[in-house]
């Protein structure tokens, strides 16, 4: 049997998941959970083959719990509910370790389908999804190498661009000349492929924690 735990929020998308999976005599669903932090204890308890988890839910949501989930039990398949197909959160998902992703209004013969490939170890991903996650990785891939490029003068200064320093105000800080300034800052965007000072911020707002240590 295939030992399923279900976890959504909402009371009701657990009836009616539990109720259709035990219709089939080759799901046995052990848990019940309405968070991440319940499913992962859950997890831990009940050993399940599948976890059906929902993205999003209050507290920690699907794709942080599915990442706390395979670090602690990478034996598990995960396939990720979902209400529409966001890119955005289904490749999240995916980097996250899950097998896939289900919409909540799928067939309820797909959704058993899904089930049973996920437990065979099969994936999900249509090439659709696979071709942008495969692009992300190598997007990825590129702006760690660019990265590394970076000198510890230029992640400072990069740091200063992102809170809207001015050169002028940049150069006061490194204790530069404000030239050299101009000059740091056209070869950072050249490494980064930055366009703007603006696209820098939003560089170093999502990279926070790396850049942290750097001014």
């Amino acid at each position: 049997m295939i030992r399923v735990l279900i976890v959504d929020d909402h009371a009701v998308v657990r009836v009616g998941l539990k109720a259709l999976l035990e219709l089939h005599d080759k799901f046995n669903v052990v848990g019940e959970a309405a968070c991440g932090e319940d499913a992962l204890e859950m997890a831990g308890t009940y050993k399940p083959d599948v976890v059906v988890m929902d993205i999003r839910m209050p507290g920690m949501n699907g794709i942080e719990a599915c990442q706390e989930l395979m670090a602690e039990n990478p034996e598990v398949k995960v396939i990720m509910l979902t209400s529409y197909a966001d890119d955005e959160a289904i490749y999240a998902s995916i980097m996250a370790g899950a097998s896939g992703y289900v919409l909540k209004q799928t067939d309820n013969n797909k959704l058993i389908e899904a089930i049973e490939r996920v437990a065979r170890g099969e994936s999900l991903l249509d090439p659709h999804i696979t071709g942008k996650v495969l692009s992300r990785m190598k997007s990825i891939a590129t702006e760690k190498q660019n990265e590394a490029k970076l000198s510890e003068t230029e992640k400072k200064i990069l740091v200063l661009i992102a809170e809207g320093k001015t050169n002028k105000e940049i150069a006061e800080a490194v204790f530069l000349a404000e030239k050299t300034v101009r000059n740091y800052v056209s070869k950072i965007f050249d490494k980064l492929n930055l366009s703007n000072r603006a696209a820098a911020a939003t560089y170093v707002t999502k990279r926070r924690p790396m850049f942290s240590n750097d001014k």
